[in-house]
């Protein structure tokens, strides 16, 4: 998915919508497999429109499917909200020369698998200017299946910010995503910060041979 954080082309930001994810209250397997085929879905269509895609016109032919993991339930988490109020803005890295300007929103710290883990959610301070974008958060990360199964420079999830007052967040990695990077090298894309390396494998989402 080539989300409005995950990819610009090097001369200028892509139309279309994110598939962000918002806070409802937590949903039972069989309807969270409904909304994790339904993003699936979305995000087939997406990269077989020419006006999103980063896929070749050839690949957007013969796209059937996106390559994905099967949907695993236990990767979809309850997590505590910690807004972070007094972050200061920062150049993220990106895999080119582009340095855009984030902020750190607030933390996100869940359990997973047994073990305490936590990840930062940011805050783009250009696209968070425009009408109807102002409510998007950015989550990229690193994991374990990382160049063994996932896209080796990390894959991407999209949030709404919560209402004022939330403490809890869901969160799902079975609607973890590839930057544009991964299909097209004429896209500049954030790279995970450090502080989001996460030392576990994240065997959902989309999947990538490289």
């Amino acid at each position: 998915m080539k989300s409005f954080f995950s990819a610009l082309p090097v001369a200028a930001l892509l139309a279309g919508s994110a598939q962000a994810q918002t806070a409802p209250a937590h949903l039972d397997s069989l309807a969270h497999r409904q909304t994790v085929l339904a993003f699936q879905q979305a995000l087939n269509a997406e990269f077989r429109n020419p006006k999103e895609s980063p896929l070749t016109p050839a690949e957007q032919q013969a796209l059937v499917s996106l390559p994905y993991y099967p949907t695993q339930y236990r990767y979809y988490v309850t997590a505590t909200f910690v807004r972070d109020s007094t972050s200061r803005p920062f150049a993220m890295e990106t895999s080119t020369a582009r340095r855009p300007t984030y902020r750190k929103y607030g933390e996100l710290r869940f359990v997973l698998n047994g073990q305490p883990q936590r990840l930062s959610v940011y805050q783009e301070q250009e696209l968070m200017k425009r009408p109807g974008l102002d409510d998007y958060l950015f989550l990229p990360f690193t994991d374990l299946t990382n160049g063994h199964g996932s896209y080796g420079g990390g894959r991407y999830i999209d949030l709404r910010i919560p209402p004022r007052g939330t403490t809890v967040m869901q969160l799902d990695f079975n609607r973890a995503y590839n930057p544009s990077c991964a299909y097209n090298h004429g896209y500049s894309c954030p790279v995970p910060p450090a502080e989001n390396r996460l030392a576990v494998a994240i065997p959902v989402g989309v999947q990538s041979e490289h």
